[in-house]
């Protein structure tokens, strides 16, 4: 079930809330839980109901380890093997379902062998499930949890708005949110505050992620095609998919911290102006952060961090963004645009240390323009569409445009830039231009939700927003924002006419 649909907007929202809180008052806590644990297994379950089995039993081998684990009479190094044990059996069932047609059809490229690819249905958020019950038998092993009962491990790992794209929490960061006193009474203030995030969230997904898609999609598969894309062909495609995947990702996170507050619940706050960054450090604080700080406390400090010496450093940075990269798709694309990210990170590390200071607008656009180059790989659905793709972008095949009926090349024209009306028109964009200029002022300058809407109901986990101030422009109960979120709501409801998946559910 899908955030932007309207069986989730019209039914199963309002019904799972409705329901969870007449329990709270009528029965007890536990029966409320329960009816979100069985809710969210339903909504886990509306794509494929054989998932709801496969989950189920992750969850129940990881309650037992986590279980063991906090045994405080059991010997260190016997917990030290079954941690090792615990996470093994995690990445091996994680490797089975998401990388074994990968394996397979690379052994064949490389022997020629003629070995099956076995076809297997990847379970829906996998990698988000396994990664955050990962941290659970980890944190448990440190001693940082306390949990015994089955129905609230279940929850910690279900909870429907963070269950399918994250954010990636801790046991220690929800639990006792739903422990607390006061559950039973609703927190107007944090569900109006919640359904203004949702309802901009599901904008950016439904109102501009969507648009650019329509944009980005035609671009790449002429590319995959072999087209010769011209320079702002190849350029529009690239920067058209890097604001489909921060608006996708971004309305995502939203919507699901706008949910989560309905039911009087803060997530941790998982995505902050990324575009706005000025180095690739900065960005990896800002985009995903939940997963970032998973790479960093599980796999990067582990591995020995910066503690080692430079080499070892970059070489543990490299590693780190391999290992993301391939997390995030079965796909040597996936491989190269973290070994791009590693080699970014390493750059900006050797870059710090010569303590020259680039002028503000400089650094964000040198970080800008690294980040849209990296995404090509990510999108292209091969290693020779995304070359092909970046070779367009460095003007093999010169700067005409062809659509001369887009603003754009009314705007080259008068700038004396070559435009060719006798060509055929490959992208027909028109009556996107506005959608994509807007996205990209949202993007590089206005206020983040969180700084509008979201303080009060979000957790910054890594200080990332620590500092910041509430815009001027924040959220109030009042008609002066009741009346746009209102538009805005009702203009999403128009988008629901085409319902498209977000771009993290393949993950």
């Amino acid at each position: 079930m899908l955030f932007s649909s309207w069986i989730f907007i019209a039914l199963f929202l309002p019904v799972t809330w409705a329901a969870y809180y007449f329990l709270q008052r009528r029965t007890d806590r536990e029966t409320a839980l329960t009816w979100l644990i069985v809710a969210s297994l339903f909504f886990y379950g509306w794509f494929r109901a054989d998932y709801v089995l496969i989950i189920l039993f992750s969850m129940l081998v990881n309650f037992a380890f986590g279980s063991m684990l906090q045994k405080k009479k059991m010997r260190k190094v016997n917990k030290n093997r079954l941690l090792g044990f615990g996470i093994a059996a995690n990445l091996g069932a994680l490797g089975y379902y998401k990388y074994a047609g990968f394996f397979m059809e690379t052994v064949n490229a490389l022997s020629g062998g003629g070995f099956s690819v076995p076809h297997i249905v990847l379970p829906l958020a996998i990698s988000f499930f396994t990664f955050q019950q990962i941290a659970y038998l980890i944190d448990a092993r440190r001693g940082e949890t306390e949990e015994f009962d089955f129905r609230h491990y279940l929850l910690f790992v279900t909870f429907f708005p963070q269950l399918i794209a994250g954010p990636i929490v801790h046991h220690k960061e929800m639990m006792p949110q739903f422990m607390k006193r006061g559950m039973a009474s609703i927190n107007w203030e944090m569900v109006a505050r919640g359904l203004t995030i949702f309802i901009i969230g599901i904008f950016k997904k439904v109102g501009i992620a969507d648009h650019m898609g329509e944009i980005a999609d035609p671009v790449f598969e002429m590319a995959k095609n072999g087209a010769a894309l011209t320079f702002f062909e190849a350029w529009l495609g690239a920067t058209a998919y890097s604001l489909q995947i921060y608006f996708d990702f971004s309305g995502y996170s939203d919507m699901a911290i706008g949910i989560a507050a309905m039911f009087g619940i803060r997530l941790p706050l998982n995505f902050f102006a990324p575009y706005k960054a000025v180095n690739i450090v900065d960005f990896w604080r800002r985009w995903h952060i939940t997963l970032s700080r998973f790479l960093k406390d599980y796999l990067y400090i582990p591995l020995g961090g910066n503690r080692k010496g430079n080499f070892r450093r970059y070489a543990n940075l490299m590693i780190t963004m391999l290992l993301g990269g391939l997390w995030h798709g079965a796909n040597w694309t996936f491989v190269v645009w973290g070994g791009l990210h590693g080699a970014y990170l390493a750059v900006n590390h050797a870059w710090q240390k010569t303590g020259i200071a680039l002028p503000r607008f400089l650094a964000q656009a040198i970080t800008l323009i690294a980040v849209i180059t990296a995404w090509v790989f990510f999108r292209a659905d091969s290693f020779d569409t995304a070359v092909h793709m970046l070779k367009c972008m460095t003007n093999e095949n010169g700067l005409a445009l062809r659509d001369t009926s887009s603003l754009l090349a009314g705007t080259l024209q008068a700038l004396g830039l070559h435009v060719d009306p006798t060509a055929s028109k490959l992208l027909q964009i028109s009556d996107k231009w506005y959608v994509f200029w807007a996205a990209v002022g949202v993007a590089l300058f206005a206020p983040t939700v969180y700084e509008l809407a979201g303080k009060a109901v979000t957790l910054d986990i890594t200080g990332v927003a620590t500092g910041v101030k509430e815009s001027k422009i924040a959220w109030r109960p009042n008609l002066r924002w009741a009346i746009p979120v209102a538009v805005i709501g009702a203009l999403s409801l128009f988008f629901l006419i085409r319902v498209n998946a977000f771009i993290y559910f393949q993950f």
